[in-house]
Order: structure tokens, then sequence, then C-alpha cells
């Protein structure tokens, strides 16, 4: 069984948020993690191979740098790394990015793609889905529980108050939920191969049947009227009551004038 998990590297919010003038992400510039729904995605992958004898190839756009998460997720035991990489597909939103991801899979063989359910700089939730769509292939999303039963593959779908349990004939798509499982940590040894492995670069030129207005920011239909960091909030206005009394009189008075009630 040959698995592709698809990741991204995303800005750690704990380092700041910097934007480019165009409103889109300054990637080079911000501290990066591999997003949360990814690892988990690619734990249940790893966990797969263990349990079937699968190969797992992970693959990520984005700038040179996020080799840097390829080369983690193969210390956790992915097999091989993919990053696409070229200046035409920056500032990507959903749909060129489904579109480029989708374009580099169709070089794949894959039974499985596992995808997250999104990512934290976006929170879009539809890369996953429109990579589906593109390859014509089955989806089930929000899994928390992914199983293989011969030629298929049966997921729990999460909902608020209980689960579905979905089957799937493969090829599929899975968006995997950072609930799913407890990602691993890397091993030295582990990191010492990650290391001495080759990562498959891959640009424009590699991608197989996508047009070039579907790709970049050019080929987003998506377009960033404003952006910007967390607004720090004031002080707020501080009021002491002399009687709890006149402090449910007060609050009641603010909530009216602010139409709340």
């Amino acid at each position: 069984m040959k698995i592709v998990v698809c990741i991204k590297q995303v800005p750690d919010t704990k380092g700041g948020v910097k934007f480019n003038p165009d409103g889109t992400l300054d990637r080079g510039a911000m501290l990066t993690i591999m997003n949360p729904d990814d690892k988990a995605g690619l734990e249940a992958a790893l966990r797969l191979k263990e349990q079937y004898g699968a190969e797992v190839t992970v693959l990520t756009m984005g700038l040179p740098k996020a080799d840097e998460v390829l080369r983690e997720a193969m210390a956790m035991g992915a097999d091989k790394g993919i990053l696409v990489t070229d200046r035409v597909l920056g500032g990507a939103d959903t749909w060129a990015t489904s579109t480029t991801i989708a374009g580099a899979i169709r070089n794949l063989e894959y039974d499985l793609i596992i995808t997250g359910r999104q990512a934290i700089d976006g929170d879009t939730a539809q890369v996953g889905p429109q990579i589906s769509e593109h390859l014509n292939i089955p989806v089930i999303s929000y899994a928390q529980e992914i199983k293989i039963d011969g030629d298929y593959v049966v997921v729990q779908r999460q909902y608020e108050d209980r689960y579905h349990e979905l089957k799937a004939k493969m090829p599929c798509l899975v968006t995997a939920l950072s609930e799913l499982n407890e990602p691993r940590y890397m091993t030295p040894g582990g990191i010492f191969d990650a290391y001495d492995k080759e990562v498959t670069v891959w640009g424009r030129a590699d991608l197989k049947d996508v047009d070039d207005s579907d790709l970049g920011l050019k080929g987003s239909p998506t377009k960033i009227a404003k952006a910007s960091d967390k607004v720090k909030k004031g002080a707020g206005e501080k009021v002491v009551p002399d009687t709890p009394e006149d402090a449910v009189a007060y609050i009641t008075g603010k909530l009216k004038e602010k139409h709340v009630i």
C-alpha cells in the first residue's frame, strides 16, 4: 500500500505574524512548525505503515525552507519527501494550492492520501477536499479513526456528539483531525537518517495537467482585502461602584446601550 501525506509548514504564532504588502503572509520571516492536523495525519499513516507495510511519502508546497518540515516527517518514520517550490506558486489561495498539490500527486502511485483537516494559518478546511475533486477520488473528512479493510478505508467521521462510520474504496483521500492520535517524537537515529536522505524538489515544470492560469497569486480567485496581526486591546473602562446594586445597574445600562439586551 502506498500512502501520500500532505503536510504544511505553518507560522508558529508564538513568534509573531508578519505580512507582505499584498496581504499574504511573509513566511520567510516567521518561525514555523508542522501543521498540527497534518502531523496527526502523518502519525496515522505511520501506524498504517507498521500494521500493513505501507510506503509513506510526505509532500509539501512552500518555500525552500519547507525542506525542514519534510525532514522532520522523515525523522518520524516517513520514507520519502517531496518539496514543491517555485516562485510562480507564491501567494496561492486554497484553489491554487489544491491545484498545485494535485498536479504533483498525479506523478505518484497512491492508494490513500491523508491531509490535515485544516491549517492553522488559514483555517479554511478546503484544500483536502479540493485535492480529491481535482483527482476525482472520494473524500472522507474529519477522521477521528482510520482503518483498512482490504481495498477499502474505514473511517470514523467526527460530529459534535457522535460519529459516522464511513467506508470508501481506495484510492481515497481522508482529512485528519488533530484529535486523531498523539504523534510520536523524532528519534535520534531517525534525525540522522532524515538528514542523509535526499528530498525530491519539483517546480512548475513537474506539475501534471495544470494550467498556469490556476497557479499562484494570479491564479487565486480569493483576494485579500486587508490582513493584520492581533489587535491589542486597551485597558477598558474601570468602574468602582459603591454597592452591588449600583454594579448591576451600571452593567445593565451598558448592555442596553450596546443593544445586547
